[in-house]
């Protein structure tokens, strides 16, 4: 059973979402604030959070930054605020989706489940090119889940994970926003190419000694990115 934490202010939205997330058989806590979300993280632990940005008081975007600062819990936004330089900052933030209401619950069920697949335990793959990936100062284990720098562990969210284990796993192949999309996110509505550069954004701050200059994921100006060094 999923436990989802639901933070959103609107009363009737609230209830229809939670109603929907009961009937499908997760376990669901919704409060109405960000400052009651973040208090509910403990006592309730939370396998995903689905989050509202327009909050009173504590803004989603300032929720989701300090889930970020302690944890990488799965974080869909979950907003009616649909301008890109919106969606972009939530991303940038640490979310790893974003859904523009009104959603179905089958939408919102099937963006959930392709978030949680990001952080499920990988099965070893027998056809997979290798385990243990060694680029130059950075390891990247795809039987533990676990990425390290200089022999340092980093702290990755379950997205940037996922991106950095397809791109490597044959490093010099150029992929197309669109095909990270479909492998990476497992959907392709053409407006969540935001998805990835955000998110490259954010892996680029973690594993590159020079953002600007990139050594690992790397673009290929006005088709997508590939992963170096070659």
């Amino acid at each position: 059973m999923t436990r989802v934490l639901l933070i959103e202010d609107d009363p009737a939205v609230r209830r229809g979402v939670e109603l929907g997330l009961r009937r499908s058989g997760h376990e669901t806590e919704a409060v109405a604030t960000g400052e009651d979300g973040l208090e509910s993280l403990a006592p309730f632990a939370p396998d995903i959070v689905l989050l509202d940005l327009m909050l009173p008081g504590m803004s989603g975007l300032e929720v989701c930054r300090r889930i970020r600062e302690t944890s990488q819990l799965p974080i869909v936004i979950l907003s009616a605020r649909d301008d890109d330089i919106d969606v972009v900052v939530g991303l940038e933030a640490g979310a790893d989706d974003y859904i523009i209401k009104p959603a179905s619950g089958e939408v919102i069920e099937a963006r959930m489940r392709s978030v949680l697949r990001r952080v499920a335990p990988a099965q070893p793959d027998a056809d997979a090119p290798g385990q243990l990936l060694v680029h130059g100062d950075l390891e990247i284990n795809g039987v533990s889940m676990r990425v390290h720098k200089r022999g340092q562990e980093l702290t990755l969210a379950p997205s940037e994970l996922k991106l950095l284990l397809f791109l490597s796993a044959f490093p010099g192949r150029t992929y197309s926003r669109q095909q990270l999309l479909e492998q990476v996110w497992e959907h392709s509505y053409y407006a969540d190419a935001r998805l990835v550069d955000a998110c490259v954004k954010r892996l680029r701050a973690k594993i590159e000694d020079d953002q600007r200059n990139p050594r690992y994921v790397q673009t290929v100006r006005g088709f997508g990115y590939r992963f170096g060094p070659l």
